[in-house]
């Protein structure tokens, strides 16, 4: 998902995001710190989440201790491969020697977002972003204030595929699996020493294990007053705009003062309890094949080479909307003040009771004038699971404490199909973008 903002936030937002992929969650561990001295070396891991380079070491210890080696002695050699790894940045899965798609197990994701990025970047986030502030100027202090969309193609340039969750070699970018040997796996001896930096073959990111993290594509919703250009961009501009993980969904996401209402992207000011309004609707159940008009109009070989044959069918029913989950995030009111506790994810779940016709319902938050400090809002809206491409990402193999303990890719160089879907139920949704609620008024 990514982040629309104005143009003066821009060179502030570069200072800040540094990840690719769902950018949605923010979670209170980093992807690399920095020391005393400011240079970066790897964290241990944190609560549902570990770090590659962390990883790398408890391989290296393992091969050690194998090898009879002390304690001691594979301890600093733990320490060394971390290092080695973080040195190495994108290519550091080659620092560790002979180590297999399977040896890194699920590490370097977040375990618990849905459908996370590979090699997930948490400070690079749009809810780290939301609750951080610039207190360069004291008396005017720098915050963001951008929507959210969700827009992607493919390398084929074929953008929003997720109607049909289907033909996951053309639409998902499954085919850069397919770039692994010889320069992007690591297919050297698997030795009980890290690789340095000045060793490591030319490389980049580990193709072969990343393309389980690949989906349809998301898009990009807006409530414009029209379907031409100066409409859609006005609605984009004024942040009443949302993303969806690939359906259709509808989603409105309102705050409501007295005879007032106030859409998804406003800023209001407020000293009461903000009341909130959410109406939902899933996406429609799609047909097979295409409707007489495509087919009329491009030919079923045109109709082959652009979808499959599979194009936007929708027939009379709509997938059920599970339930509404509301995210509130209370911005830094100081330098010095810990984002950790200020991103509420879920502050509020409430279920859905969706016959077919979406739901709709309205929540306050009483707490808000004893908080006294701004606050931000925004909503999900939860189908029912369905069949979606690379719903479970590596497919892991779970022990009973909950642990991945073996991985199975979705990768074409790991003897996987062409024709696999590699189809796992996932909760298709859409993010509303932020009503900001600042204290006062």
């Amino acid at each position: 998902m990514a982040a629309h903002t104005d143009p003066e936030q821009h060179e502030f937002l570069m200072e800040v995001f540094s990840g690719h992929g769902n950018i949605e969650q923010y979670k209170p561990w980093r992807a690399l710190s920095r020391d005393a001295d400011g240079q970066l070396t790897c964290p241990p891991p944190g609560n549902n989440y570990v770090p590659e380079c962390w990883h790398a070491g408890e391989i290296i210890c393992q091969r050690c201790a194998s090898a009879g080696e002390s304690a001691q002695e594979c301890e600093d050699r733990a320490i060394e491969a971390r290092a080695n790894h973080v040195a190495a940045g994108v290519a550091g899965h080659l620092t560790v020697p002979g180590a297999s798609v399977a040896d890194w197990l699920d590490v370097g994701q977040c375990r618990d977002c849905y459908m996370p990025a590979y090699n997930y970047r948490p400070t690079g986030s749009a809810q780290y972003a939301l609750a951080i502030r610039n207190f360069d100027d004291q008396d005017n202090p720098k915050r963001f204030r951008f929507g959210l969309i969700g827009s992607s193609d493919v390398h084929s340039a074929r953008a929003g595929n997720g109607y049909k969750e289907i033909h996951r070699s053309r639409n998902a970018d499954a085919n850069l699996s397919l770039m692994g040997p010889p320069a992007m796996i690591n297919d050297a001896e698997p030795v009980a020493q890290s690789r340095p930096v000045s060793e490591v073959p030319a490389a980049s990111n580990y193709f072969e294990r990343f393309s389980s993290f690949f989906g349809a594509g998301g898009l990009v919703a807006a409530h414009s007053s029209g379907r031409d250009r100066h409409s859609i961009w006005d609605a984009l501009n004024r942040k009443e705009v949302y993303a969806t993980s690939g359906d259709r969904i509808l989603l409105w996401f309102d705050l409501v003062d007295g005879e007032l209402t106030y859409p998804m992207g406003s800023d209001v000011s407020l000293n009461k309890a903000p009341e909130f309004k959410v109406r939902a609707m899933g996406a429609f159940e799609q047909k097979p094949g295409c409707p007489s008009d495509a087919l009329s109009a491009l030919g079923e070989e045109r109709l082959d080479y652009l979808c499959g044959g599979e194009c936007y069918h929708p027939g009379d029913a709509r997938k059920r909307i599970d339930r509404i989950e509301v995210v509130r995030i209370t911005p830094q009111n100081s330098a010095d003040e810990s984002v950790d506790g200020l991103v509420q994810d879920p502050w509020r779940v409430i279920p859905c009771d969706d016959q077919g016709q979406g739901c709709e319902l309205s929540f306050s938050d009483p707490q808000y004038p004893e908080l006294g400090r701004d606050a931000v809002y925004y909503v999900r809206a939860i189908q029912a699971p369905s069949p979606t491409i690379n719903g479970t990402n590596l497919r892991c193999e779970f022990d009973e404490q909950g642990q991945c303990i073996a991985v199975n890719p979705c990768s074409f160089a790991s003897g996987v199909s062409q024709d696999e879907d590699c189809q796992a139920p996932a909760s298709e949704r859409a993010w509303s973008s932020p009503i900001f609620v600042d204290y006062g008024g």
